[in-house]
C-alpha cells in the first residue's frame, strides 16, 4: 500500500473517530473547553436546515426501505445489512451536524481560532492580522476547505454552505494547519460566521489593544 493511500486511511479512520467522539460529547453536553475569556461564534446556522432535511428524509427512508425488503428480499442477513447502514447514515449525519456545533471559531487573547468541526482548527495570532471586515462571498463549491490565487496574493476559504462573511487580510503569507497537512503560505483568509458583524467587532476589540499607544 502506498503512502497516499496509508495517510488517506489515516484521514477517514480519524475523521471516522472524531465524528462518534463529538456526537457523544454533544449528547452528554460536554463541547470542548474554549479559552478562558474566549468569545465563541458559530457557523452551523447556515447548514442546519440542509442536514435536517437530510436526517429526517433518511430517518423516513429507514423503515420504508426495511418494509420494501420484507417483501421482496428473503435473506434476513440483507435486511439487517440494510438496516444497520441506514441507522449508521442517519447518526453519521447527527455526528456531522454535532461536530459543526460544538466546535465553533473563537476569539481569544491569543487570537482567532479558526474551526470547521473537528478537522479543521488552527489559530491566526492577532499580531498577524492587518484588517477584519464582514463581506459575504460565495464560493465555487461546498468544500469546507478551498484555496484560490488571486491578484493579492493565495486565500484560503474556510466556507459553510458554500460561503463566507468574514476577510481576514493577513500581514504576511501565513501557513496554517489542514486535514491534509500545513498549507501553502496565504495572504488571506475567509470564513463563515453566522453572525459576522460580532465576530468582526469583537476581533478589532483585540486589534485594537495591540496598536502601540501615542505619546
Amino acid at each position: 500500500m502506498g503512502k497516499q493511500a496509508v495517510a488517506l486511511l489515516r484521514r477517514v479512520v480519524a475523521y471516522e473517530v472524531g465524528m462518534w467522539v463529538s456526537l457523544g460529547r454533544w449528547l452528554l453536553r460536554r463541547p470542548p473547553a474554549l479559552e478562558p475569556g474566549a468569545a465563541a461564534f458559530s457557523y452551523v446556522g447556515v447548514v442546519k436546515p440542509i442536514l435536517g432535511v437530510f436526517i429526517v428524509l433518511s430517518t423516513i427512508e429507514i423503515p420504508i426501505l426495511d418494509l420494501i425488503l420484507r417483501h421482496t428480499v428473503s435473506w434476513r442477513p440483507v435486511r439487517h445489512t440494510a438496516l444497520a447502514l441506514g441507522i449508521w447514515g442517519v447518526l453519521w449525519m447527527i455526528g456531522l451536524f454535532a461536530s459543526l456545533r460544538i466546535h465553533p471559531h473563537a476569539a481569544g487573547a491569543a487570537g482567532l481560532r479558526v474551526r470547521n468541526g473537528f478537522s479543521v482548527d488552527f489559530l491566526v495570532p492577532w499580531s498577524a492580522v492587518a484588517r477584519i471586515e464582514h463581506r459575504y462571498r460565495s464560493l465555487p463549491s461546498s468544500r469546507a476547505v478551498q484555496i484560490e490565487q488571486a491578484d493579492t496574493g493565495t486565500i484560503l476559504n474556510i466556507g459553510a454552505g458554500s460561503q463566507t462573511s468574514v476577510d481576514i487580510v493577513l500581514r504576511e503569507p501565513l501557513s496554517v494547519g489542514l486535514p491534509k497537512g500545513p498549507s501553502e503560505p496565504v495572504h488571506e483568509i475567509r470564513l463563515y460566521a453566522d453572525d459576522p458583524t460580532a465576530l468582526v467587532a469583537r476581533a478589532r476589540e483585540h486589534l485594537a489593544v495591540r496598536l502601540p499607544r501615542s505619546d
